[in-house]
């Protein structure tokens, strides 16, 4: 308890905070500023990585709402990092408001008029809804629903903020990634790559692989988890979760400016899903509590908690064989988080690769599919570089071990936590003229959310079997 409230002192003595607000008590006057954020009940590290930049437009002082405990805690720790760092501080003012009911009483005070969410998944997309209905903006984490029976909500959310010209985002941080971005280009040119497969469910057209590690570091200092992030019920599954994110690069990817119709254009075939085991030693490391938590309990076997973060799920997009792998392991031996993409064309397979090898930065291959077609294909793709070179200077070709690389300057890899000033970027863009915001993006979030929770029943019905 001491180092809780240590933790609180220290949190709120390096954050400028503009007030301690309580129970009963009326918000500060407005800024006047354009876009004032309210946070609302900030239990994962994303929410506070919206805040590691500053942003023209938007006022420096955002009112939090959430309970006075752990999750809260972190979230202003994370902010007093950035307020403090040595290079580029940012200048962040909280506003913090605790009590019983964090939503009806953001919804009541309106301080801001754009909603950051990003924390327990369970009850996430009531919280967006009732926001937009309200008629905020949202900028919301993934993933807005892990359970089928929230689809219908989702649609009605996302309805509502449309028919009210208000902005709904979901935090797709990939699309920003260099690799993936000319990934992008090059399974567009029919010289490089040919034509997209069809593939088939032993060999899918697409796959993609992405491996996480439970305890990491962020923002420098190592992640603490909340013990409700190991709760499946509340987290959602891997499939649920990281999945998004490979779900959407495949349709931005592959059909790009075009709206996918869940109800016609997917089709789910088959997935699988497995737990990561933890033992009591290395829960406390990653949550510091000493004990598996009541709640966990049914998930409790030999002594270990069967964490189910692992998963794969087959699909058809407009006829095209999908696979994408998800693994949660618990601690990396060298390097961090990994990605694997593969898109097979009639000319070559264009590869994003993430290992030991690459010292695990991202790198880009082009694969011929036949050496006789090497030589034409490097040319090619020397052409298409060359005519990248507007969007961004300096990348090239080389061969390397007898493959094809598109070689990427050091300052386009930004890496995952930058990729959140990015995408909010863009929301800030919609923002001010909400006609800028495509058309598509309703359409894609209602198949990506199709392809993420019936993985999830069809993975459990085959467990069950």
């Amino acid at each position: 308890m001491m180092r809780r409230n240590l933790l609180i002192a220290g949190a709120l003595a390096a954050v400028t905070v503009a007030a301690w607000i309580v129970a009963g008590q009326s918000p500060g006057k407005k800024s006047m500023q354009e876009v004032r954020l309210m946070t609302l009940e900030p239990g994962h590290f994303h929410a506070a990585l919206i805040q590691k930049e500053m942003y023209t437009d938007v006022s420096p002082r955002v009112h939090v709402y959430a309970p006075l405990g752990f999750d809260l805690t972190e979230h202003l720790n994370r902010i007093a990092r950035f307020n403090l760092r040595a290079e580029k501080p940012t200048s962040w003012e909280l506003e913090i408001h605790t009590g019983a009911d964090s939503l009806a009483r953001m919804l009541r005070e309106r301080p801001g008029n754009v909603v950051v969410i990003s924390g327990r998944n369970r009850g996430k997309i009531d919280r967006v809804k009732a926001s937009v209905d309200a008629g905020l903006n949202v900028l919301v984490d993934k993933p807005w629903i892990i359970d089928a029976a929230d689809f219908q909500k989702l649609d009605a959310a996302l309805r509502s903020a449309e028919k009210q010209k208000l902005i709904a985002y979901d935090i797709m941080t990939e699309r920003s990634e260099i690799t993936t971005i000319l990934q992008k280009e090059l399974i567009h040119d029919r010289e490089v790559f040919g034509e997209l497969t069809k593939g088939t469910e032993q060999e899918p057209a697409i796959f993609m692989d992405s491996v996480h590690y439970i305890l990491k570091l962020v923002a420098g200092a190592p992640n603490i988890r909340p013990g409700w992030f190991f709760d499946v019920r509340e987290q959602g599954e891997g499939l649920a979760d990281i999945t998004t994110h490979l779900v959407d690069l495949i349709q931005w990817m592959v059909y790009p400016g075009q709206g996918i119709d869940y109800r016609k254009d997917v089709d789910v075939l088959a997935a699988e899903r497995w737990p990561t085991t933890l033992t009591r030693e290395q829960f406390r490391r990653v949550t510091n509590e000493p004990n598996f938590p009541a709640f966990l309990a049914s998930d409790i076997k030999d002594g270990k908690l069967e964490y189910y973060c692992n998963g794969w799920v087959a699909y058809r997009l407009r006829g095209v064989h999908a696979k994408i792998n998800v693994i949660w392991n618990y601690e990396a031996q060298e390097g961090g988080d990994t990605h694997f993409a593969v898109f097979r064309g009639t000319r070559s397979r264009v590869e994003i690769r993430q290992g030991r090898e690459e010292k695990f930065r991202p790198e880009l291959y082009v694969v011929p599919n036949g050496a006789a077609e090497k030589e034409a294909i490097r040319a090619a793709l020397e052409r298409r570089t060359a005519a990248l070179q507007s969007s961004w200077p300096g990348i090239g070709v080389e061969e390397r071990n007898g493959q094809l690389i598109v070689t990427i300057p050091d300052k386009y890899h930004v890496g995952h936590e930058a990729h959140f000033a990015e995408v909010t970027a863009r929301f800030l863009d919609y923002l001010r003229d909400p006609r800028r915001l495509p058309s598509w993006e309703r359409e894609n979030m209602l198949a990506k959310y199709f392809v993420t929770t019936r993985a999830v029943e069809l993975s459990r019905r085959k467990q069950e079997r």
